[in-house]
């Protein structure tokens, strides 16, 4: 039976959260005969560590679902046992890298990916602690009908199941490794009172995300359109669309991979840093494997913390470091461009030894261009006042270490990226010491 697996990262109180997935998991097995491991990866405080172990308790008994409720001390230990069934060199480091002591968008993710290998799942469906399903007729839905309808499939088999092909017929024989949506609602909090308060800040701000060299008329529509979604009209009907998917439509809290893609590269690992975990949508596109890009958004929301002095000050620091991010980052992107077909193997799978090369190289991008965007973050949030003002301070205060960060954080991802295929490969091995041996049930397994 086709194994898939349906992971939900945390850090915060999501009990509602996990028995919404819980019930997509129950759906992607039902009506699509697979066995779907729902894999809850913990990294909340104690007493929200303890709510989501009852919460997993009493979920209801779902045929073909296995449960995973695995918190940080026993993911360490499946990360410690693999690392030293790899024998790589440097496993402190690689620990650090896949389990960090503060937020990496990247490295819970990568961890997903290695549990999924372990459990011997040939998808991983990636949703998010604030994210909720949008109803239709009373009915949530789901992302994962469409993802489990296409991924690891030929895309000349799905196209007759998609509502239209745009797709290279050149790619025709390929399989199907991403399938993704967005999300509708409130746009992002990072960054949308910012054009509240001055348009023209948030024009050079958000426009640090643009790459350069685009004309100014397309500058200002992707722009407009960064950190917004796919808008806010509800859900009716499906639309899905076969194609090279661009990432700018898909948002991490609604996409599945195929294991061909994340089972050779990983994300980068890098913490405090949004946007870095949408690294393997560029690979998919760049490397010209087909994808569906759909309309089932998921509906975003932000918590109570989100909204807080604390919580504004981490997530501008995120935002911030992710600026910093994006030249090397679009450096590798414009590298994954030229090279096209040849970033796959003669059996049409990426080939990590690409990828790290172009990462590597670009860790060595002039530090000078970093210290001009800090400076028009410093500018701009001086100007804003209030909270932006605190922020501007807190930049400055950290200017060194983020400025250092801005390249080690690739030369990590290019280790991790070497030592990814060892990696997977001994995960399979170590996975039964840790986890129960899979199996579909009348009611869900569940490790706590």
């Amino acid at each position: 039976m086709r194994r898939v697996c349906l992971t939900l990262p945390t850090n915060r109180a999501c009990t509602a959260t996990i028995a919404a997935v819980a019930e997509e998991a129950a759906y992607g097995a039902r009506e699509f005969g697979v066995e779907v491991h729902l894999l809850v990866l913990d990294s909340s405080a104690p007493a929200d560590l303890a709510a989501h172990r009852t919460a997993v308790a009493a979920l209801p008994p779902a045929p073909g679902v296995v449960v995973h409720h695995l918190d940080e001390e026993r993911q360490r230990a499946f990360l410690r046992e693999t690392v030293a069934a790899a024998g790589l060199p440097g496993a402190d480091r690689l620990l650090d890298l896949m389990l960090p002591a503060t937020v990496s968008y990247g490295a819970c993710t990568n961890r997903a990916f290695l549990l999924a290998e372990a459990l011997g799942c040939a998808s991983v469906h990636r949703r998010d602690s604030d994210s909720r399903y949008q109803l239709h007729d009373g009915a949530p839905v789901f992302p994962i009908r469409h993802e489990l309808a296409a991924l690891g499939r030929r895309a000349a088999d799905v196209a007759g199941s998609v509502t239209r092909s745009r797709l290279d017929p050149g790619c025709a024989d390929r399989t199907v490794a991403l399938a993704g949506a967005s999300f509708i609602g409130e746009p992002s909090v990072d960054v949308a009172e910012i054009r509240t308060l001055d348009p023209e800040a948030y024009h050079e701000v958000v426009g640090l995300s643009v790459p350069a060299g685009h004309p100014e008329i397309w500058r200002r529509n992707l722009i407009d359109e960064a950190f917004r979604g796919a808008g806010t009209t509800p859900f009716t009907t499906d639309l899905s669309t076969l194609t090279l998917v661009s990432p700018t439509r898909v948002d991490m809290c609604n996409v599945a991979l195929g294991r061909e893609v994340y089972g050779r590269i990983p994300l980068p690992p890098a913490t405090d840093t949004i946007g870095t975990d949408y690294f393997l949508l560029h690979v998919v596109r760049h490397a010209r494997l087909p994808g569906v890009l759909h309309n089932r958004h998921i509906v975003n929301y932000y918590t109570g913390e989100r909204r807080s002095d604390e919580g504004f000050l981490a997530y501008q620091l995120r935002f911030a470091k992710y600026l910093l991010a994006a030249p090397r980052l679009e450096a590798v992107y414009t590298g994954l461009a030229a090279a096209g077909d040849a970033l796959l193997d003669t059996s049409g799978r990426v080939r990590p030894d690409a990828v790290s090369a172009l990462v590597r190289e670009s860790a060595g991008l002039d530090p000078a261009a970093d210290e001009a965007r800090l400076d028009v973050l410093d500018r701009r949030y001086r100007a804003l006042g209030g909270r932006y003002a605190t922020a501007a301070a807190l930049f400055a205060e950290r200017r060194d270490r983020m400025l250092a960060e801005a390249r080690s954080d690739m030369e990590d991802f290019a280790l991790l990226v070497d030592a990814w295929d060892s990696l997977t490969a001994h995960a399979k091995g170590t996975a039964v010491n840790h986890l129960p041996v899979p199996r579909a049930a009348s009611a869900p397994a569940v490790t706590p």
